[in-house]
């Protein structure tokens, strides 16, 4: 871990969401339509300077860059940044990747013309000090554009089903990733620096049963995978079972076809 330029507070994130390493393409492969209703909205231009907040192995960073736009893709994980590199490579991509913090990015004020993040910035464990930045390195008339999952969504009930198996959180415990998916809660955060619009969305998450979802996700996924290593077998097994019954829960006669609602945030800096 490059710990010069992660917080103390978020190393443990860091290793969570390090994990999948460059598995965790497959995931952002099933949310790719839900990535690119994002960077449709935000219409980055070729020439313009993008950052992407979040960029785990880079899919979205991939996305905007083939629009001819400068790219910036910035993480926690210096696991997945070497696995968004050799992606950008193999696609024939430029695109300047780099670990660092969301809630301190090592970026300069007004720096770019756009800012995006997909169900990367939802994640933070200080959502103020992040919002404040999004907005500190976005220039006047900048962009902003992200996804979040909803607070109501399938998304949520997944977590809902890890959680059981996680330790008790501290006192206070942390805000809930899922709050950036309510546009009252995002005015709070971003509203004064910028002018909002909302776009509801679905993806869905197809796969041929759970136990495929399941072996996608405790391989790519960080949060799923750190969760099973940190269990004993039998609790592991537990949490297979009920993590594949939820998405069981989905299945119809082709197999899993589960929808998860998210919403589309853009802004214009004020």
């Amino acid at each position: 871990m490059t710990t010069e330029v992660i917080q103390p507070h978020n190393f443990k994130a860091a290793a969570t969401w390090n994990s999948g390493g460059r598995h965790y393409d497959g995931v952002s492969a099933t949310i790719a339509d839900s990535i690119e209703h994002c960077v449709i909205r935000l219409a980055p231009r070729a020439g313009e300077r993008v950052l992407d907040v979040a960029t785990g192995t880079g899919w979205t960073a991939r996305r905007v860059a083939a629009r001819g736009a400068s790219v910036v893709g910035l993480d926690l994980g210096a696991d997945l940044i070497e696995a968004a590199k050799g992606l950008a490579t193999e696609a024939g991509l430029t695109i300047d990747f780099r670990v660092g913090d969301a809630e301190k990015l090592p970026l300069d004020d007004g720096s770019f013309d756009a800012v995006i993040s997909t169900c990367g910035v939802m994640f933070v464990s200080r959502p103020e000090a992040a919002a404040a930045e999004l907005a500190r390195v976005c220039r006047k008339g900048g962009r902003l554009g992200f996804t979040t999952w909803t607070p109501d969504g399938t998304i949520a009930g997944f977590f809902k089903v890890m959680r059981q198996y996680m330790p008790a959180p501290p006192t206070p415990a942390p805000p809930s990733p899922f709050e950036w998916g309510n546009p009252d809660r995002v005015r709070q955060l971003l509203g004064s620096a910028f002018d909002l619009r909302f776009e509801k969305g679905t993806t869905v998450l197809r796969e041929p049963n759970g136990e495929a979802v399941w072996e996608l996700f405790v391989i790519g996924y960080g949060p799923t995978r750190s969760l099973a290593a940190s269990l004993d077998p039998a609790k592991r097994d537990m949490l297979k079972r009920d993590f594949i019954a939820y998405h069981d829960g989905f299945r119809n006669d082709l197999g899993v076809a589960m929808p998860r609602d998210y919403l589309v945030t853009i802004g214009v800096r004020k």
